[in-house]
């Protein structure tokens, strides 16, 4: 069924914008190393970072009408999610859409397909997150869904599950746990100043991390060298 789900319950607009200190790297450790999308979704330029509720889209292979449908959908703070039901690389998004959703409030967009534009989303300065970019453009014949369960890049997405994105990729994390996953977030920042501070006074991992003892469980043997050598 082709459905379009209308304000479903998102993340929190605060915990959300706690997210903002936090990479994407600290948040996939501090929720036990899950909810990456694959390592192919790259941002079309450095330095963007968003951390906001997702909207959900499935869309058919090269036809874009079901994002038309859903900027209707994006409030102010949301990250608009796109999948589509078979690998396609081509360009569903460009500047028109990203205007409309920019006038939304719409943080950015993550899709595991193909973006076109580039220049101008860069220069407007809209985030993107994609698996392709491609000139070829897209139909609008056939239906998909808005605000549904979508699996995107390996990972489940939930509407208004969290996205944090930044140069390192994306990450979800569920609605329910978004506020636990934020507490370890901050603790396991408040550790890694910690541990930057020792690692800057001179101290080697070897001993912050207590290696030295399993690495010589491994059998690892450190050798003078000769003095001829």
């Amino acid at each position: 069924m082709n459905v379009v789900v209308t304000n479903p319950p998102r993340v929190g607009r605060e915990i959300a914008a706690g997210f903002a200190p936090y990479g994407v790297a600290t948040v996939h450790e501090a929720q036990a190393r899950t909810g990456l999308l694959a390592a192919f979704m790259r941002p079309i330029y450095p330095g963007a970072k968003i951390a906001g509720s997702a909207v959900t889209v499935s869309v058919p292979p090269a036809d874009d009408w079901m994002i038309h449908v859903a900027v209707e959908q994006c409030q102010a703070g949301d990250v608009l999610v796109v999948a589509p039901t078979s690998p396609s690389d081509t360009g569903y998004f460009g500047e028109l859409l990203a205007c409309s959703l920019a006038a939304r409030g719409v943080l950015g967009l993550v899709i595991e397909a193909g973006v076109r534009d580039v220049a101008a989303l860069t220069e407007m300065r809209f985030p993107v997150w994609s698996k392709a970019v491609s000139a070829q453009g897209t139909v609008k014949e056939t239906l998909g869904s808005v605000n549904v369960p979508i699996v995107c890049a390996g990972q489940i997405v939930r509407p208004g599950d969290l996205i944090v994105a930044d140069d390192d990729g994306v990450v979800v994390v569920p609605r329910a746990a978004a506020k636990a996953v934020l507490l370890q977030s901050e603790a396991r920042e408040t550790k890694e100043a910690q541990t930057r501070a020792r690692l800057q006074a001179g101290e080697v991992g070897l001993d912050i991390y207590g290696m030295r003892e399993k690495l010589a469980e491994k059998g690892l043997v450190y050798r003078a060298a000769d003095a001829e050598g």
